[in-house]
């Protein structure tokens, strides 16, 4: 299983982003996708997750801006960030729960991280 992220970019301050991570491979199922994010020489933190039935979860920092949807047929979870701030830049890793075999347990995998920089 391959979790492949697009569109990171520069964007001004205000300005907007749409991001994608698409699953590939063989994929029985997915469940919870989502996004994190991580500064050099910090912790990777939440940015926002969404269950396979639609229910979200967002960091404080990114309620009322960033909003994360899913379409299940393409194993892709979209976020949408408005209003960026200078203190979104960071590095953005997409994460998935993904059952490739359908008697065993679902397993967690990691995009490679895209970069998002927002300029002042």
């Amino acid at each position: 299983v391959q979790l492949v992220e697009f569109v990171g970019g520069l964007v001004q301050t205000g300005g907007s982003l749409r991001l994608s991570c698409a699953a590939s491979g063989s994929i029985v199922s997915t469940n919870a996708m989502g996004w994190y994010r991580q500064a050099p020489g910090k912790q990777r933190e939440l940015v926002a997750t969404i269950t396979g039935r639609g229910s979200t979860n967002y960091a404080d920092s990114v309620k009322s801006r960033f909003t994360i949807s899913r379409h299940n047929a393409k194993n892709t979870v979209y976020p949408q960030m408005n209003s960026l701030k200078p203190k979104d830049t960071d590095v953005y890793y997409c994460n998935a729960w993904v059952r490739v075999i359908w008697y065993r347990p679902e397993s967690n995998y990691w995009g490679q991280g895209t970069q998002v920089t927002v300029s002042s």
